[in-house]
């Protein structure tokens, strides 16, 4: 029997050597990432501004990385496409998704089904962007300022038309929340983006949009279409006489657009560690910052704990929005 204790105590003795000597060498293998190239899958087609804004980034990352980092674009479903594809990703650094409000906060809420749980089976690294939206009108329509439209809106119940980039998106979400706000019955109308709603604003096909800025700006400029309100919580550079939804009214305000670097769930901490130090700096570059406000974006640098925590509460909050509009897409 004392034979048999000593025996045991001399291998968990060497146990637990192995298994130090795996603990301090885990780390020392997880530094060496990334040793091949990284796909990073974009959940918007070629062209569009999350997309722009990765590719901006690509030079500094592939040097400061010292490996390739390759854009691969799997657009549709409001974003669940592409982050199906991340979530069913080996959890080792070497695929990560670039995805927005849609699919990483909204879309749990929108579908009867989800390829994955945007909580669960992702881990946050930064967001990239914010995307401030703006409320216009067209001139002919009267009013000058929010609180006169809202006056307007509720002395009209159901007759205002507001136009927003497509069903479940951030802009549709933007319009459900100004009229809950509001307490007013607006009629939403989907576009297939923020250009032609705009478009239909100027021309005066529809009285109202929430737009995205670029698709607005020149014609806010001429005066040919009001600006109501940007609906991010601050005002904007490129429009600094346009007071925010919530000075403008309605206290509380804030549906800003984004989209953020996420990777699958289980990636090792250092990895995530590395890839956010990487991506936040490549943000803060001066350059870079300038040329993405040029697009109409404002960069977002985040650490990872606080993308994780806005995350889950636009979940919660975008959740009793969709709940209140009895909004569902199938």
């Amino acid at each position: 029997m004392n034979r048999i204790i000593r025996t045991l105590a001399v291998f968990a003795a060497s146990a637990a050597v192995l298994g130090a000597q795996a603990q301090a060498q885990a780390p020392a293998a997880r530094s060496d990432y990334p040793t091949k190239p990284i796909r990073v899958v974009v959940t918007f087609p070629p062209g569009g501004s999350s997309d722009a804004v990765v590719r901006m980034l690509l030079p500094r990352l592939n040097d400061k990385l010292g490996q390739q980092v390759i854009v691969d674009n799997r657009p549709g479903a409001g974003g669940n496409i592409g982050l199906s594809v991340v979530a069913k990703a080996p959890a080792d650094g070497y695929t990560l998704g670039v995805g927005a409000a849609g699919g990483l906060t909204a879309n749990v809420s929108l579908y009867a089904q989800m390829p994955f749980d945007p909580i669960k089976d992702f881990k946050p690294v930064t967001m990239l962007a914010a995307i401030p939206f703006v409320i216009i009108g067209h001139p002919s329509l009267g009013p000058k300022n929010l609180r006169d439209l809202i006056a307007l809106a509720k002395a009209q119940p159901g007759k205002l038309s507001i136009a927003h980039g497509g069903n479940g998106t951030a802009m549709h979400l933007s319009a459900a929340l100004l009229g809950q706000m509001a307490e007013v019955r607006l009629v939403e109308v989907p576009y297939r983006g923020s250009g032609p709603a705009a478009l239909d604003v100027l021309s005066g096909q529809i009285p109202l949009a929430v737009v995205d800025l670029p698709s607005a700006l020149q014609h806010i400029k001429a005066g040919k279409l009001v600006a109501y309100a940007v609906t991010s919580p601050q005002r904007l550079a490129m429009l600094p006489e346009v007071p925010t939804v919530s000075e403008a009214g309605l206290p509380g305000y804030d549906s800003t657009g984004w989209f953020g670097l996420v990777a699958p769930a289980g990636t090792p901490q250092p990895i995530i560690a590395r890839l956010n130090a990487e991506f936040t700096a490549a943000l803060n570059d001066e350059a870079t910052k300038a040329s993405m406000r040029g697009l109409g974006v404002e960069p977002a640098p985040t650490k990872v704990e606080d993308f994780e925590r806005y995350l889950q509460s636009e979940t919660r909050k975008w959740a009793k929005v969709i709940k209140t509009a009895d909004i569902k897409l199938d």
